[in-house]
C-alpha cells in the first residue's frame, strides 16, 4: 500500500499498535480512539471479603518493566498516531490514574493540543475490597486535537441534543459493562477483562465525527469501537495482535446492523447546513401569505407577508427584526421565536426549515 491511497477500511489488521498505526496511509485518520494497556502494577490476586478471587486485569499486554519501559511504549505508539491523524482530526486516549498522567505528559511533550479530559464516572464500580483507599469509581478520557492550529471536529449541536437540550458537560455517567453485553467466553469468564461499555463510545463517535469519518483504534480488543462505530455509519480500522480477540471483534461486528437511513445518525454543524432564508418557505409553499405566527406564550402575532417578511401592529420586517422589536429586544432568533398553531400545539417554524433542508439533500 503506498502513503496516497485510501486504506482498506471496515477491517481488523492483527499486528503491534504503533507499526501499524505506521504502515497506514500518512493523515488518514479523523478520529484515533485508544485505549491502551494501563500499567496497572497489579502485585499478586485480589480475593473478596468471602474469599472469591477478583477477576481483574492480569494479562502479560498490561505487565511492564517499569514507568520508563511503558513512557517508551507510550511515546513510540502517540508518535504513530501522528502519522495517521489527520491535520485536523483528534485522538482519544482512556486511562486511569496508573498511566492517564504519563499519557498526557507525553502527549503534550510531541505537540498535540488538549481540548478536554472527561471523567467517566462508574455507575457501578468494582468496590475497594480492602478498605484502604477511596473506592475508585472513575476513568479519564484525554481529547486531543493534533496541533493547536487543527481546525477539529466537535458535533456541539447533537451533544446538547442528547442532553436534553443542555450543553454536554465533562463528566459523564455510564455503568461498566454488564448483563448482555459483556461478552463470555465458553466457560462463562469475561472475554475482555477491559471491554468499554457502548454507550461510551457512541458519545465519542457521536461527538467527534460524522458519517463515512474514519475511525482507527489502535488496541480493538474486543471490537467496541468497530460495532459502534458501524451502527453509526462510519467507517473503522481496529488493530489488534491478540488472535483471540481478533476473533471476538471480527464476530460480534459481524452482527451489529448499520443504521438504517445514514441521515438518522448524521451530525451536522448548523455552520455547514445550507442556509434557508424565510422567503423560500414561501416560494416552496410551506407557508402561505397571510399565515398567522405566535410567539411561544401567545403574547404577540405577526402575519407572513409574500415576500418573507412580517407585518404586526406596530411593526414589518425580517422574522428576527419583528421578533426583537416586539420583545424591545436588541436580537432575536425568529426561527425559535416564531410558532405555527399545529391543531391546538404551536410548532417552531424552524421545523419547516429542517424539512426543507432535508428535501435538498435527498435531491
Amino acid at each position: 500500500m503506498t502513503r496516497d491511497q485510501a486504506p482498506t477500511t471496515d477491517r481488523i489488521i492483527q499486528g503491534d499498535a504503533a507499526t501499524e498505526l505506521r504502515a497506514l496511509p500518512a493523515g488518514c485518520a479523523d478520529v484515533i480512539f485508544a485505549d491502551p494497556p494501563y500499567n496497572l502494577q497489579l502485585e499478586g490476586a485480589l480475593y473478596r471479603p468471602n474469599n472469591t478471587r477478583v477477576d481483574g486485569v492480569d494479562d502479560d499486554w498490561d505487565r511492564f518493566a517499569g514507568f520508563a519501559d511503558y513512557d517508551a511504549f507510550t511515546r513510540d505508539w502517540l508518535e504513530a498516531a501522528r502519522h495517521a491523524l489527520k491535520a485536523d482530526g483528534t485522538l482519544w486516549v482512556i486511562g486511569s490514574y496508573h498511566n492517564i498522567y504519563r499519557v498526557g505528559s507525553l502527549l503534550q511533550d510531541l505537540g498535540y493540543w488538549i481540548l478536554n479530559d472527561i471523567v467517566w464516572r462508574k455507575s457501578n464500580p468494582m468496590p475497594n475490597f480492602r478498605g484502604r483507599r477511596f473506592t475508585n469509581a472513575h476513568e479519564t478520557l484525554l481529547w486531543v486535537a493534533k496541533s493547536k492550529d487543527s481546525k477539529y471536529r466537535f458535533n456541539y449541536e447533537a451533544m446538547k441534543a442528547l442532553n436534553d437540550d443542555l450543553q454536554m458537560r465533562s463528566d459523564w455517567y455510564f455503568p461498566i459493562c454488564v448483563g448482555a453485553e459483556r461478552l463470555r467466553d465458553d466457560d462463562g469468564a469475561k472475554a475482555h477483562p477491559t471491554q468499554k461499555p457502548e454507550a461510551l463510545l457512541h458519545r465519542v463517535l457521536l461527538a467527534s465525527t460524522e458519517v463515512g469519518d474514519l475511525v482507527v483504534d489502535p488496541f480493538f480488543g474486543s471490537g467496541t469501537t468497530g460495532a459502534m462505530a458501524r451502527k453509526l455509519r462510519r467507517r473503522w480500522i481496529g488493530i489488534e495482535r491478540d488472535d483471540t480477540y481478533v476473533e471476538i471483534a471480527r464476530h460480534r461486528i459481524s452482527k451489529v446492523p448499520p443504521a438504517p437511513d445514514p441521515d438518522l445518525v448524521r451530525c451536522p454543524s448548523r455552520k455547514e447546513e445550507k442556509r434557508i432564508p424565510f422567503g423560500s418557505l414561501i416560494e416552496q409553499g410551506l407557508l402561505e401569505p397571510g399565515t398567522l405566527l405566535y410567539d411561544p406564550k401567545k403574547r404577540f402575532t405577526a402575519r407572513v407577508r409574500a415576500d418573507g417578511t412580517l407585518i404586526s401592529a406596530d411593526v414589518t420586517g425580517s422574522i428576527h427584526k419583528v421578533g426583537a422589536t416586539l420583545q424591545k429586544a436588541p436580537s432575536c432568533n425568529g426561527w425559535q421565536f416564531w410558532n405555527l398553531d399545529v391543531e391546538g400545539k404551536l410548532v417552531p417554524i424552524d421545523v419547516l426549515r429542517q424539512k426543507l433542508r432535508a428535501e435538498l439533500r435527498a435531491e
